[in-house]
């Protein structure tokens, strides 16, 4: 049986407005049986690293004959390239601005090309809606099978921002605030930890950081200290806290995350991006 093509949609464009939407109709006029996934238009306006993080949470639980479709674009109509992306979970389509940082920190490379052969894009090329105009026909055409050599010249040289940091000495793993969550959980770069009983071990999840030796640790000696705060503890769940207080424990990816109980961590402890966190074992 024929797979259909899948295709996820990232974006900044929120729902009130006809842009996604705009898109998804190029897409299906490329490839009419494609199948559309929505990951979130809800990303911060221009915010490249929230919507990196968000990728890199989605991506892995999608085949990889995907083609993930990121427009989160701030230098629409600048010098700034439009690329594709190809790896062994998938091909990502998206401006060259670092949005694809987290992918290619845990993914290798097959292929990166810059989207320039006008057989690939709308005939009538807009400055300000790439989306629309570049970005979409280029996922349907990959999704629809063209190889992604044919969408133009290899990218050398892309843009990414450093790995998250995460330095590993004898007693400490320091690591860094990655996004907060819409419930204000805190995740951190400090991943990926794995439980066997109630020790835990930590993996790094991006090529490039310091990481040192392996780590090994018990989970309720460990002391995360941040914003000014110590905290006491690795926990599995939020229910083993009262409501109201903070803990930390370790998420969904796999990251340690600091949280409070029916709460918001990001706006008691008024944490932002690339603030420090730091992990005593």
């Amino acid at each position: 049986m024929e797979r259909a093509p899948l295709i996820t949609l990232t974006t900044d464009f929120g729902t009130a407005d006809g842009y996604v939407g705009t898109m998804k109709g190029v897409i299906l006029g490329i490839v009419p049986n494609a199948r559309l996934v929505d990951i979130s238009h809800e990303i911060a306006p221009q915010n490249l690293r929230q919507a990196a993080y968000v990728l890199y949470t989605a991506y892995p639980f999608f085949p990889p004959h995907t083609v993930h479709l990121v427009v989160v674009d701030p230098g629409v109509g600048s010098a700034r390239r439009p690329v594709a992306l190809r790896t062994p979970a998938g091909d990502f389509v998206a401006p060259d601005n670092g949005v694809l940082s987290y992918v290619m920190a845990r993914e290798p490379v097959e292929a990166l090309v810059e989207l320039a052969d006008p057989r690939h894009r709308l005939p009538r090329v807009s400055h300000t809606f790439h989306g629309r105009d570049v970005f979409a026909p280029a996922a349907a055409h990959l999704a629809a099978g063209v190889p992604v050599a044919s969408l133009g010249p290899p990218v050398p040289d892309p843009v990414t921002f450093p790995p998250p940091r995460l330095e590993i000495t004898p007693d400490s793993v320091i690591g860094e605030v990655l996004h907060a969550d819409r419930f204000g959980n805190v995740i951190t770069s400090i991943g990926q930890l794995d439980w066997s009983g109630g020790d835990l071990s930590l993996a790094p999840a991006f090529r490039g950081a310091e990481y040192g030796e392996p780590v090994r640790f018990n989970a309720d000696d460990a002391v995360v200290a941040v914003a000014g705060q110590e905290i006491v503890g690795v926990h599995r769940t939020y229910a083993e806290v009262t409501p109201g207080e903070m803990l930390v424990l370790v998420g969904s990816e796999g990251h340690l995350e600091i949280a409070v109980r029916e709460g918001s961590a990001a706006q008691r402890l008024g944490l932002r991006p690339g603030d420090g966190v730091v992990l005593r074992l």
